[in-house]
């Protein structure tokens, strides 16, 4: 008894005969390898994130130049070839711990840049996401300021200012918008867009330096509440200006 198998990639020929027992051990062999192959790229993950949990935890704890390969692959449980395999180096492990975080960031001002709403509701977005962000990796941050403001440590070059100059020009553009459609009143946006960024940019370092005296996300949320309200239109007086004419 035979069972016709369809090859897509045979030009001529497209169907050829094989015995029903020799075609359900083939299944058999390729479901095994399926399965194989998903439990190794599940452990690959695992491995992953375990390298990059140590990595990003010694590199915070001690800084990058002092920290060395054989501990992080220590502190993930693994060998060395196993780092070298993932990420090729220190720098590459380094490389790809910053990925994440600043990729979501990126991904997250692009987004309120195109996305609808009122200006208010796309700063409150930006300005809470990028906290959420900021506040998921805080080890993250703290390997990125003290490579940042600290000495020279050999780290990969990763333009950390390019990310903030990018965050003032959204929340400018934003509240310009806003300006320009009469939700936000004729203030200097420069000043505005200062007055945002710094008010998120205290939140992240007091959640950083000062965790007992964080003021989190709700806290985060209502000084935005005062510094919009500060630069909002005022509706009241607007209508009236709009009776009178």
């Amino acid at each position: 008894m035979y069972r016709s198998v369809r090859f897509p990639l045979t030009p001529m020929r497209p169907y050829i005969y094989v015995p029903v027992g020799k075609y359900n051990a083939a299944r058999r062999r390729e479901g095994g390898m399926a399965n194989r192959e998903r439990k190794a790229a599940k452990a690959g993950g695992e491995v992953r994130k375990l390298l990059l949990s140590g990595a990003t935890d010694l590199f915070a704890s001690k800084g990058y130049a002092a920290t060395t390969v054989r501990e992080i692959v220590e502190r993930a449980g693994v060998s060395k070839p196993v780092l070298y395999y993932y990420f090729r180096s220190k720098e590459g492990i380094y490389l790809d711990l910053m990925r994440e975080p600043f990729g979501r960031f990126a991904a997250v001002v692009e987004e309120t840049l195109h996305s609808g709403g009122s200006a208010r509701e796309r700063l409150f977005r930006l300005c809470l996401m990028a906290y959420d962000i900021f506040a998921e990796h805080i080890d993250v941050g703290r390997v990125m300021y003290s490579i940042y403001y600290g000495p020279p440590q050999g780290a990969p070059f990763i333009d950390f200012n390019a990310y903030h100059r990018r965050f003032q020009e959204a929340v400018l553009q934003v509240v310009r918008e806003g300006i320009r459609g009469g939700e936000f009143r004729r203030v200097n946006p420069h000043d505005a867009m200062w007055a945002v960024v710094g008010t998120v940019n205290v939140a992240m370092e007091v959640e950083l330096c000062q965790p007992p005296q964080s003021f989190g996300r709700d806290g985060l949320r209502r000084v935005l509440e005062i510094v919009l309200e500060g630069i909002a239109m005022d509706r009241k007086a607007t209508g009236e200006k709009r009776k009178r004419r």
